[in-house]
């Protein structure tokens, strides 16, 4: 048996979503709620929790993706599936960041919306509808656009040559002697890396650049 949570502003929202699980033998609706704070509230009173909430984004009070956000901490078993009509990318976004395991509109059939249920509590599947999964696929492809340009503006070419010989373990002098510069101008390289990167030393500095892919 697998125990649902629906929550959503509009009860005629929460009474379409029932009607359209309710014949599906497998399923329970353990609650359903008005609102984040609502919800939040039930689970905190429910002797059950549920193993999936559909959770609607846009609500008074307190929106899907506050409660989502929270409640992720709060119930770590919990899986949350975003229901909306909305598809813009700051909402997905927002939605995945939150601790969302799925993104789909409202305007799923029942018989997809159930197997989506199904296949996130028994293969633990990423639910997402196909217009949904394009966008995301395309947000995703600029933000790594935005990932070689922020790479190229971080550091120079020179300090990356740098950077690359401090991570093969050589040291000031012997860094200096293979690209031909002085040793104090390897060292205010090094500095500016350092700032650059936000870090203090040599492994924080490391650890950083294989973080942002630099190296």
């Amino acid at each position: 048996m697998i125990k649902l949570a629906l929550v959503d502003d509009k009860r005629i929202n929460i009474q379409s979503l029932i009607d359209r699980i309710r014949h599906s033998p497998d399923f329970k609706i353990v609650f359903t709620a008005s609102d984040g704070e609502d919800f939040l509230e039930k689970c905190k009173q429910s002797k059950e929790l549920p193993d999936v909430v559909f959770m609607d984004i846009d609500m008074p009070i307190m929106n899907g993706i506050e409660a989502v956000s929270i409640a992720s901490e709060l119930f770590p078993s919990i899986k949350f599936i975003m229901l909306t009509v909305f598809d813009d990318d700051d909402k997905i976004f927002e939605a995945i960041k939150s601790g969302a395991v799925g993104y789909l509109l409202k305007e799923e059939s029942a018989d997809k919306l159930i197997q989506h249920v199904r296949d996130v509590v028994e293969f633990g599947v990423v639910p997402m509808s196909p217009r949904i999964a394009r966008k995301t696929l395309q947000l995703l492809s600029r933000a790594q656009v935005e990932l070689v340009k922020n790479k190229e503006e971080v550091l120079s070419e020179r300090e990356v040559d740098i950077l690359r010989h401090l991570i093969n373990g050589l040291d000031y002098r012997q860094i200096s002697e293979r690209l031909f510069i002085s040793p104090n101008t390897v060292r205010t390289h090094i500095s500016n890396i350092y700032k650059k990167l936000h870090v203090n030393n040599k492994a924080q500095a490391i650890k950083m650049a294989y973080k942002k892919g630099i190296v």
